[in-house]
């Protein structure tokens, strides 16, 4: 059984999907050179087992020193998330799925969310009886170990320290839609929540919130890494996966346009030596 969000009838072949994507040294200078920024996941797209990759993190300051914003938008938690808002030289992080956005303002943390706290706190009965029924329904299901840190939603580790088959997530993913939840799979975990957001409505939110420019996707590139990524790759023009998409290809039914050659942050930054390489030649 495949992952979910691609039926198993309808999906490509590795070596099919792979044909899909173009390499990154195809992407023309022309292309890249009138971006304003960079959104970004961050789990496997600037990290590597959890921790921000010496190159990703070299990339993200050659970035910020040419003016070019970075939002990073991610599953992970507003607790984990805390101390990257401020230290990383990123505009904003939002975390969980598009429902928290965190910003490091002169070395203050701001938080902003999506939904007041009354409706936070209801949700919070919902989910906490979501979370319960999986762990009871799904063999070897555990709660993955940022749940501490998760203000808005649930998550399920399936690779991060513990690991579940393609059934067992696909279980997984039933049981939450049936709790009324999204759910959605990134590289390591399986994410529910209430409400409509997700990663497109935060990456528009903290460019108009934290930048306090107008949302126009084609001024934008996204990098990601999973099937998680995937409205992402549905609603900007260019997109780019690092290298390490290629285990998620048969479970993708949306795209990125490009890939790098390098996986993980060595793949972000490619792409971020590239866009640097187009504005300079501009």
């Amino acid at each position: 059984m495949t992952l979910p969000g691609a039926p198993a009838a309808n999906a490509l072949p590795t070596a099919a999907a792979a044909a899909r994507l173009r390499p990154l040294c195809a992407l023309p200078a022309a292309h890249l050179a009138p971006l304003h920024g960079v959104l970004t996941d961050i789990d496997d797209t600037l990290t590597a087992g959890g921790a921000i990759m010496p190159a990703a993190l070299a990339a993200l300051h050659r970035l910020a020193a040419a003016g070019v914003p970075v939002v990073a938008i991610t599953g992970r938690p507003a607790g984990w998330s805390e101390t990257f808002a401020l230290t990383w030289p990123v505009a904003a992080i939002v975390a969980e799925n598009g429902a928290v956005m965190l910003r490091g303002e002169g070395g203050r943390l701001q938080v902003d969310f999506v939904a007041d706290a009354a409706t936070r706190a209801a949700h919070q009965q919902r989910l906490q009886a979501c979370a319960r029924a999986v762990l009871a329904a799904v063999p070897g299901a555990t709660l993955a170990q940022d749940s501490a840190g998760r203000l808005t939603d649930i998550a399920i580790d399936h690779s991060e320290f513990s690991h579940l088959g393609s059934d067992q997530i696909a279980q997984v993913v039933a049981l939450m839609r049936a709790h009324g939840l999204t759910a959605t799979v990134s590289s390591i975990h399986i994410n529910g929540w209430i409400g409509a957001h997700d990663k497109p409505s935060g990456a528009r939110w903290a460019v108009q919130q934290a930048l306090g420019r107008p949302w126009r996707p084609a001024e934008w590139v996204y990098v990601g890494d999973s099937t998680n990524d995937q409205a992402m790759f549905q609603a900007l023009p260019l997109t780019v996966g690092v290298a390490n998409i290629a285990r998620f290809l048969p479970q993708l039914q949306a795209f990125p346009g490009y890939i790098t050659r390098a996986e993980r942050g060595d793949g972000f930054a490619e792409l971020a030596a590239a866009l640097l390489a187009a504005k300079a030649g501009a």
